[in-house]
């Protein structure tokens, strides 16, 4: 027997519920505007009142106690079609300890809080390898068959969109190939990982603020700059991902029976870790040499010679602190065939090292170059900065 159409009213526009076939041969349901005067002609004019009415929409995310209706609001958040129960998912462990490596545990906790706690605001995860055949993209797809239609994938160009609808209520936004090397890229990336709120713009329509809950999972060829990030930047889990052993053709689809199993053990795991910031985790515990790379290949070329000359002078003179003015340092960066204007030095020292002058004129202690690779120390006055071995070192 057929089945029957579906309709439902939401405020005062009508709607028809559809699955459209998708072209590995399953269905997504899509909600399509109708015209109520077709549905007239098609059913009667008595079949209006029997269509569900809603007063709006509303996207409230539930993996465990999903409601599909909310008051009077339809739930635009999708439910997950599998039913946890008890077994062994062997090849979904495989494929965590594969990507999370040392940081299983970690690993385990961030699928846990994506499947109780989705509203919970997580570190961006960045996956990072130039060589093929990582488990990157398999790890992508193993998302979004357990969160199904509530992941979306992004393109670089998504981001600069100005709409943005398609997936501003999805629980994660997932971008294969992503090369956000722009400064206002990074920093809208960084502004939607911890904004409660997001305006939602669509073609025709107006703004609409809503709830902004989304987890970015990222995927790059390039472990160098694949994003800017800086310095002390705690918003980003970068994984160096290593090649995988062997090529299992079929290892998606032994993934996605386990996914039930999967389930019932994070509903009854114990967190390793508890709450200890904005993005849950605590920042020293997701550092990795992978990140450090990404922020040392951030910072430009003079930033790096000015820190090398000053190691070089503690280092050659004895000392754990440099003191100096922009003019001091200039001099030397020019023995060192290091092009460079007083703007640029004072852009390094007050933006990137953040450090501040002396209050006033005051007598300190500053170098010149001596020649033969040496050093000599002079008594200057003025309102000078001071760098610390640790800071250097830290760069």
């Amino acid at each position: 027997m057929e089945k029957k159409e579906e309709f439902i009213r939401v405020g005062t526009t009508l709607y028809k519920i559809v699955d459209q076939p998708r072209i590995d041969g399953g269905y997504v349901r899509k909600r399509i505007a109708w015209n109520s005067e077709t549905l007239r002609q098609d059913y009667g004019k008595d079949y209006m009142a029997s269509v569900p009415k809603y007063d709006g929409f509303c996207t409230v995310p539930d993996h465990v106690g999903y409601k599909p209706v909310v008051g009077k609001f339809l739930n635009l958040y999708e439910p997950i079609s599998h039913v946890p129960e008890q077994g062994d998912f062997p090849c979904i462990r495989s494929l965590v300890e594969h990507i999370f490596g040392e940081q299983y545990e970690l690993g385990m906790d961030y699928l846990q809080l994506l499947y109780l706690y989705p509203i919970q605001k997580l570190p961006i995860l960045l996956l990072v390898s130039e060589e093929r055949n990582t488990g990157k993209s398999t790890f992508l797809n193993f998302l979004k068959a357990v969160f199904q239609n509530n992941v979306t994938f992004n393109t670089n160009e998504d981001f600069r969109s100005q709409f943005n609808s398609d997936w501003a209520g999805k629980l994660l936004i997932m971008v294969d190939e992503v090369l956000l090397n722009r400064r206002e890229d990074s920093e809208r990336l960084k502004n939607l990982s911890t904004t409660l709120s997001y305006k939602v713009e669509a073609k025709g329509k107006d703004r609409n603020e809503i709830g902004f809950f989304a987890k970015f999972v990222l995927c790059s060829n390039n472990e160098h700059l694949p994003v800017i990030i800086d310095a002390g930047e705690t918003r980003y889990w970068v994984r160096k991902i290593m090649p995988l052993r062997s090529d299992d053709t079929d290892f998606l689809q032994k993934l996605k029976a386990e996914i039930p199993a999967f389930l019932h053990f994070l509903q009854h795991r114990q967190l390793s870790t508890e709450k200890e910031s904005r993005m849950w985790f605590n920042p020293k515990l997701l550092e990795t040499e992978a990140l450090r790379k990404i922020i040392r290949s951030n910072r430009n070329r003079l930033e790096i010679e000015m820190a090398e000359l000053l190691l070089d002078i503690m280092a050659k003179m004895k000392v754990e602190t440099v003191s100096f003015c922009l003019n001091d340092i200039i001099p030397l960066l020019v023995c060192s065939q290091v092009k460079v204007e007083k703007s640029q030095v004072r852009k390094v020292v007050q933006e990137c090292w953040k450090l501040t002058p002396a209050p006033n004129g005051l007598t300190y202690t500053a170098y010149q170059y001596g020649g033969n690779d040496r050093y000599q120390t002079r008594r200057s006055v003025g309102r000078y900065y001071t760098v610390t071995k640790g800071l250097l070192e830290n760069l």
